[in-house]
């Protein structure tokens, strides 16, 4: 399959349900730009490097996707990461978000922005928080 014949979008699909297993990191560019509250840098070495952080730091990662959007060059996902801090008491961390993404002329990820709906001290502050469960009574 060449790069004309990919569906970004079902690829990102499927990558989501599966993060941070086994991405696919051919459909960035050798330069990707990438940038969060938390990091910026430019490569897919890096960005790999950064998946696999996550992925052996936090446990019982979970990535839910609310809607994926392309319009364009443009890539637009909604979601919220969740995953449990490697602090003893395990807490979880919830972090609601989107990503722009802006795919270069040979159909691959050429820019990967995301944005958070919260502050990083919010997150910050989520392994400090007791979460009680809802009672139904």
């Amino acid at each position: 399959m060449n790069n004309e014949q990919k569906d970004l979008v079902e690829i990102l699909k499927q990558d989501y349900q599966r993060f941070p297993d086994n991405q696919t990191f051919e459909i960035y560019a050798e330069d990707v730009y990438f940038k969060d509250p938390l990091n910026e840098f430019r490569g897919v070495k890096k960005y790999r490097e950064m998946i696999g952080f996550l992925s052996s730091f936090f446990s019982k990662i979970k990535m839910e996707v609310h809607n994926i959007t392309q319009e364009g060059t443009k890539i637009q996902t909604e979601w919220t990461l969740n995953m449990n801090s490697p602090l003893p008491w395990k807490p979880l961390i919830s972090i609601p978000g989107w990503s722009e993404l802006e795919i270069s002329e040979d159909n691959l990820v050429a820019s990967h922005i995301d944005y958070w709906h919260i502050s990083p001290w919010n997150v910050l502050s989520q392994n400090f928080t007791v979460r009680r469960q809802r009672s139904i009574f």
